[in-house]
């Protein structure tokens, strides 16, 4: 499902973001990516959902060489994945329903098709009485669940969520977690980066620590 294989990545000759890095994650596992600021948990990230190119290296994800791919693969490679970020940027002009829907308007589908999967999903993330506020009528908390329901609607296979939890307080943070593991539950591949030891040390899943660039721990 995604597969580093001896992935370097610099911004000039003397900055390395990414050392070789090798790893192989399965279809429906749920992985935690630590380390600390700067340690290139984002740029490995970026490269995961093709927004940045590896310098050298072979990076596959969904059975997809992105190294290979124009822009126009590009675009069909990330109805494959979902990317929820720590910001939630969500469009401030647009209902909770109409972010949402934005994947599905982007690819095309009918008004009839994305009602339905957007009301689905709403309801799944406790929103559906929600839909039709502003994001900035909402909680922190539930702008994320908006952020994740967006990331999720078009039923990506692999879920990248780059500090989810990291402007919310304890009690939310656990919510979102157990809603992106109820996700996992039913087949999405979770990979979430973090900074919060005490959520990861409770949840006992894969953890992969990065450093400097490269991996210092995969258990």
């Amino acid at each position: 499902m995604i597969d580093f294989r001896h992935i370097y990545k610099s911004y000039s000759d003397d900055v390395a973001a990414l050392c070789d890095v090798n790893l192989f994650i399965e279809k429906g596992e749920f992985v935690f990516l630590t380390g600390p600021s700067g340690a290139g948990k984002t740029t490995l990230f970026r490269l995961l959902s093709a927004f940045d190119q590896p310098t050298s290296g072979d990076l596959r994800v969904a059975g997809y060489n992105l190294g290979d791919l124009n822009r126009r693969d590009i675009a069909f490679f990330r109805r494959h994945i979902g990317v929820v970020y720590q910001d939630f940027r969500l469009l401030k002009r647009r209902t909770v329903f109409e972010n949402v829907a934005l994947p599905l308007e982007v690819r095309g589908d009918s008004s009839s098709v994305i009602r339905k999967k957007v009301d689905v999903l709403l309801d799944e993330v406790g929103l559906s009485h929600k839909a039709d506020k502003l994001p900035t009528q909402l909680s922190g908390g539930e702008q994320q669940r908006v952020a994740i329901a967006r990331a999720l609607v078009h039923h990506p296979g692999i879920l990248i969520a780059d500090e989810p939890t990291g402007n919310l307080d304890p009690d939310l943070s656990r919510e979102i977690m157990h809603l992106l593991e109820r996700f996992n539950a039913r087949g999405t591949t979770v990979f979430v980066a973090t900074h919060d030891h005490e959520l990861v040390q409770a949840k006992h899943r894969r953890v992969v620590e990065i450093s400097n660039g490269r991996i210092v721990r995969d258990q």
